[in-house]
């Protein structure tokens, strides 16, 4: 009944973290650390009867083929399968599962894994009897469904010399720690692993040995898309877990995946569905990346989501940026490097982004102005709606304020750029910053007057910079309701010095 119970736990914080708002947790009423301490008992038996893991070499793109078994005791099943020991060969590793069926994700990943590399053997690591079980259980299971694929690997290098730096493991949730287990316990260095949102409960803050680590490949990438914390623990791991470990839109809050979406799934009867949207948002990632070349996403070094968003680490010099998914540049010289970016919410996920920098100049009344601006942007391909200048903290008077505009589609050149600010509020948060200045100002002041006389802009895409000034000169100054045009008016940000005037 104890491990039922973890594991109705572990459902029905899915359902929760994925109605639960952001700010609520932020303030904490929904943690509750006697659940995660709950989830860490290790008091159970680890041994297991007659483990059942089967390796399915996926042999076409139908998904009517069931494919060929490889069976380290049977050495005529590589030549039956047609196995190539010169190829690439990528394991793909599933998570714990409550139905016993197989996730309809895998499908797709599959065929998006054999149309891009059509000579590579691409195998399923079937685990499913084992994952079909009480959340705690299944995750003990992790360590002997590893260790058994240790043993494949070694029985392909043994018979065919197989280059274990050849082999990619792609893991899903608990399937990303059997992959860490299993390039722990094999003799050799796996050329890579992958792994997709790795699951959070009983792996959060354990030992580097005891979950996915750096140390299990020579190169570890993996997609955080579900750590938002909900009654003391989050469903993918929060922690930096591999060389690489990238957060699409901060990794906790996924486009597509938010309340008025999920309540629309569930009219459909799509429920389950729906609270699984956010963790599986990294295997259709990953499947973009494989699927959509041309149109590839960009990931950005930071220290942290805020600082992300204010759009000041759009740099790609010393390795700063990097490709997401299976066209990720392998950088070993780093260990939990964290990256992020932002995404749309419908494949092809990948956007355009923008740093802006204005400076925003206030003459007098500066202390209770806390002003809703917008920006659009004007494209030699495309116009974007009004963004929302979206900072951390309130707009900074007489500072240099610093923000990141995505865009989903391509604009083309920039060529012009619209700031307005808001005037009478038309959205909640605009109301409340509005009610605030009343309660703080004691009253709000007329006339209000700002000045913005120029624009820097760099693109992460392109790395490229930009300043746009004042289409009018003349008309730098602003006012709740109005706007100023801004127009490109040199290339990079340095502005050119002053001459001195000698007398």
């Amino acid at each position: 009944m104890k491990e039922l119970a973890f594991s109705l736990w572990i459902f029905f914080l899915t359902c929760v973290a994925a109605f639960l708002s952001s700010d609520l947790e932020k303030e904490g009423l929904f943690k509750d650390g006697t659940i995660a301490d709950l989830l860490k008992d290790e008091n159970r038996s680890e041994d297991v009867v007659g483990p059942d893991v089967k390796y399915c070499l996926q042999k076409s793109l139908d998904p009517e083929d069931v494919g060929c078994y490889l069976n380290p005791a049977q050495n005529d099943s590589l030549q039956e399968c047609g196995f190539n020991a010169t190829a690439k060969t990528i394991l793909v590793i599933h998570g714990w599962t409550m139905s016993g069926m197989v996730e309809k994700w895998l499908q797709k990943l599959l065929s998006a894994i054999q149309e891009r590399e059509k000579e590579a053997n691409v195998i399923v690591v079937d685990w499913i009897n084992l994952a079909h079980q009480v959340y705690p259980d299944a995750v003990n299971h992790t360590k002997t469904v590893g260790h058994d694929i240790a043993k494949f690997l070694e029985w392909l290098k043994d018979e065919l010399n197989l280059p274990l730096q050849n082999v990619h493991m792609i893991g899903y949730s608990l399937g990303a720690h059997v992959a860490g287990y299993a390039g722990n316990y094999v003799n050799g260095t796996i050329g890579r692993i992958t792994g997709l949102d790795p699951a959070g409960p009983m792996f959060e803050g354990v030992n580097s040995h005891s979950r996915l680590s750096p140390d299990d490949a020579d190169f570890v990438d993996v997609l955080h898309t579900y750590t938002r914390e909900a009654l003391g623990i989050s469903i993918g791991i929060q922690q930096p877990v591999g060389h690489i470990d990238i957060y699409p839109n901060g990794g906790d809050s996924q486009p597509g995946c938010g309340l008025s979406d999920i309540l629309g799934t569930m009219a459909y009867g799509g429920f389950g569905e729906a609270v699984k949207c956010e963790h599986e948002r990294s295997v259709h990632l990953f499947i973009d990346s494989l699927l959509n070349k041309d149109h590839q996403s960009f990931a950005y070094r930071c220290t942290d989501p805020s600082r992300f968003k204010k759009g000041i680490c759009l740099s790609c010099r010393k390795n700063r940026c990097n490709n997401l998914g299976y066209n990720i540049k392998k950088m070993r010289n780093r260990r939990n490097s964290k990256m992020y970016l932002k995404t749309r919410a419908d494949m092809p996920f990948g956007g355009y982004h923008y740093q802006m920098k204005m400076h925003v100049f206030s003459k007098a009344d500066g202390a209770d102005k806390d002003p809703t601006f917008f920006v659009k942007l004007y494209g030699a391909h495309n116009d974007t709606q009004d963004h929302s200048v979206d900072l951390p903290d309130k707009i900074g008077l007489n500072f240099t304020n610093s923000f990141l505009v995505f865009t989903e589609e391509d604009i083309g050149d920039l060529l012009k750029i619209k700031l307005s600010w808001e005037g009478a509020p038309k959205s909640l948060f605009s109301i409340w910053k509005k009610l605030k200045s009343v309660l703080y100002s004691g009253g709000t002041k007329e006339n209000q007057v700002l000045e913005v006389r120029r624009i820097r802009v760099k693109c992460g895409e392109t790395q490229k910079k930009f300043t746009f000034c004042a289409e009018d000169p003349t008309a730098t100054k602003i006012t709740p309701g109005n706007e100023i045009t801004f127009v490109k008016c040199r290339d990079g940000w340095e502005v050119k010095p002053r001459k001195r005037l000698h007398y």
